[in-house]
């Protein structure tokens, strides 16, 4: 058998296979229930379903517990006039330059 008629017949088993699985699929749908299983509470069930792990009782404090130590406020405002960087930014040092020597004069 050539490569070409060996690459035909996996192409061929291929599809065969496929087409396989779509009819499944097919029949399924046509076999499948056409009612909905979903059925609606009844009046006196109180409806709404709702969370189970809610308690009875009000919460007294934050869920987080005490604030943390780090929790002070800062000292720089956010909504103030101009950048935030700004306002963290130190003032530069002079950078003293080195003294340039004198050029020396060459008696002619």
């Amino acid at each position: 058998m050539s490569p070409d008629q060996e690459l035909m017949v996996i192409f061929g088993a291929l599809h065969l296979v496929a087409l396989v699985l779509g009819l499944v699929l097919f029949v399924m749908f046509l076999r499948s229930d056409s009612r909905s299983g979903f059925k609606p509470p009844e009046e006196d069930d109180g409806g709404g379903g709702g969370n189970d792990r809610i308690g009875d009782k009000p919460k007294t404090s934050p869920s987080g517990g005490i604030p943390l130590p780090d929790a002070d406020q800062s000292s720089k405002r956010f909504r103030g006039p101009g950048r935030l960087a700004d306002a963290y930014r130190s003032q530069r040092r002079r950078v003293v330059e080195p003294h340039r020597p004198s050029r020396r004069r060459v008696a002619s």
